[in-house]
């Protein structure tokens, strides 16, 4: 399966049902046939105001339907608009003494079944107000021009005067003032698949529909500051041609359905790096507002921060999709205390003992590749990659003469630093402990052997891993043992080469990464860091 669908048909209908069961709402019952949600607390005491269309944009327009914003929504099937019966039942269901606006989008489907269902409304006595949003400036010279994300503002902006008491026509005109001031824009780097249809992706496109339309043109952004700059730029060019105010804005960025948490951050970083700090005065939290199902993409929508707009939207609702709003500040940073002792001056140097850390070194780093192809076949293939990073460093504080090669006890302390700051992973960790806790034991006066068994006994303490667990350990262990029997490194070597390819024989590992792969994921494959381990070893005896 390629999407987390059941039958295409129910989708929408499953939807609001989730929807249902966690926010304060209720829907119409599935045999009346038409989809009508409404605020679960509604009395009609004040002004209902309304949305919908069709399904796919979710949260839209469900999600914003409970205190402070809207009464009630409707929908259509995916990208088809609700009918005129369905608009009319939730006019019905909500609309008391106070009135109804009916906030819609610039469509064709939209305006006539909404339109038609107010002017039946009103023949059965209903004060009904409508406003049409349309936002899109992508289509500059289009005469229906759509209504993207900027129907959400509409939405709060409303739904807070209504809550406050505010009559129809107070409502009405605030909302209508809020729709002149909109500009919208979206650009996408592949289009969305309907439920139950095949997967037929069209490539980047700037200014594209949330219903799936093609964009305005294709696109090629070299990468997330580019792609948005592609959108800024026509934004405030038709703010520009509205008005030659530079008054601050309210600006919100909407995912458009499937950009990852870390895209919308980044792309949030560049909106607010590209625009001139004094013009932005709120940003409604980069969310999904109005998507259009999986589309890779975002929109950005800007409106002028007038004072009555930003007070609306300031206020607190319980619809569970408002993201809120929130007031951008220039980054704060502040100095830590790291641990490298960069004014303390450099131990005594042993240059016999320089030159096999820097065969090391470079044999790790030569080896990045081999161990990253190794990892890839059940991890995430970046073993190598990470004892590179461990090994460049220690590369570059040796070429720089920061290393005490000369002093074994601060050598291994230095060691544990430079592997603690910049070799990152577990692995990084687990040897910067090695190093730390031999060095101390080096201190104290024991040799190499039994320094280095401190270092592994405190690895296993903190990691948890022992021999047999299929990890670096499967190596270091029978090195260091065969030292400590009086073997020299050549021995020592071949021990970590026969702990590594030993791993090949281990299906199962209890500790690390491959603790969570499946059996027949590891067999016959020599654990990375095993390898790594055994391949540093075996440079140490050949120096």
């Amino acid at each position: 399966m390629d999407f987390f669908y059941n039958a295409p048909e129910r989708v929408v209908d499953e939807v609001i049902d989730g929807l249902a069961r966690i926010a304060p709402i209720k829907r119409s019952a599935p045999a009346h046939g038409v989809r009508v949600v409404v605020d679960r607390d509604w009395d009609k005491s004040r002004v209902a105001v309304l949305s919908g269309g069709g399904a796919g944009h979710e949260p839209a327009h469900a999600g914003f339907v409970g205190a402070g914003m809207l009464a009630g929504a409707i929908a259509g099937d995916v990208f088809t608009s609700p009918s005129v019966e369905a608009v009319l039942a939730a006019i019905r269901a909500t609309c008391g003494e106070a009135g109804c606006l009916l906030v819609i989008k610039n469509y064709t489907g939209d305006r006539l079944n909404f339109g038609l269902a107010a002017e039946r409304a009103a023949r059965e006595g209903y004060r009904v107000r409508s406003v049409i949003v349309a936002d899109d400036i992508a289509l500059p010279d289009a005469q229906q021009k759509r209504g993207l994300a900027g129907t959400v503002l509409v939405h709060k902006i409303a739904g807070h005067y209504a809550a406050a008491g505010a009559d129809l026509d107070t409502v009405a005109d605030i909302a209508q003032r809020v729709c002149d001031g909109l500009c919208s824009i979206g650009l996408s780097l592949s289009s969305c698949t309907l439920p139950g249809h095949a997967i037929d992706r069209r490539t980047a496109e700037l200014g594209l529909g949330i219903h799936n339309e093609p964009g305005v043109r294709e696109v090629d952004p070299d990468d997330a500051g580019d792609a948005m700059q592609l959108v800024l730029d026509p934004l405030l060019a038709a703010l520009a041609e509205r008005s030659d105010d530079t008054s601050p804005l309210i600006v919100m960025l909407n995912n458009l359905g499937s950009c990852a948490t870390q895209e919308m951050g980044v792309l949030l970083n560049e909106l607010l790096a590209r625009l001139p700090a004094e013009r932005v005065a709120h940003v409604v939290a980069p969310a999904p507002v109005m998507t259009s199902l999986d589309m890779h993409g975002f929109s950005v929508t800007l409106l002028a921060a007038e004072d009555d707009f930003v007070e609306a939207l300031k206020s607190p609702v319980a619809a569970t999709a408002w993201p809120g709003l929130y007031q951008p500040r220039e980054i704060e940073t502040f100095d830590v205390e790291l641990s490298v002792r960069a004014d303390e001056p450099v131990g005594e140097r042993d240059s016999a003992r320089e030159q096999r850390i820097e065969q090391i070194v470079q044999h790790l780093i030569e080896s990045r590749d081999e161990l990253d192809a190794l990892d890839a076949k059940a991890g995430d293939g970046d073993t190598g990659t990470t004892f590179a990073a461990g090994a460049r460093a220690i590369g570059e504080a040796l070429s720089a003469g920061a290393l005490s090669s000369g002093d074994e006890a601060r050598l291994a302390y230095e060691l544990g630093e430079i592997l603690a700051r910049d070799m990152g992973g577990s692995s990084g960790v687990l040897l910067s402990i090695l190093c730390t806790a031999t060095g101390a034991a080096l201190a104290e006066g024991s040799d190499w052997p039994a320094a280095l068994a401190r270092g592994i006994e405190r690895m296993q303490h903190y990691g948890g891993a022992t021999q047999g667990d299929r990890t670096l350990l499967d190596a270091l262990i029978p090195a260091v043992e065969a030292l400590a029997e009086g073997h020299d490194l050549t021995a020592a070597a071949q021990a970590a080469r026969d702990g590594a390819d030993a791993t090949r024989a281990m299906t199962h590992a209890g500790a690390g990464r491959s603790a969570y792969v499946p059996e027949n994921a590891l067999r016959d494959l020599t654990d990375p860091g095993a390898e790594a381990i055994a391949r540093v070893w075996e440079r140490l005896a050949e120096g």
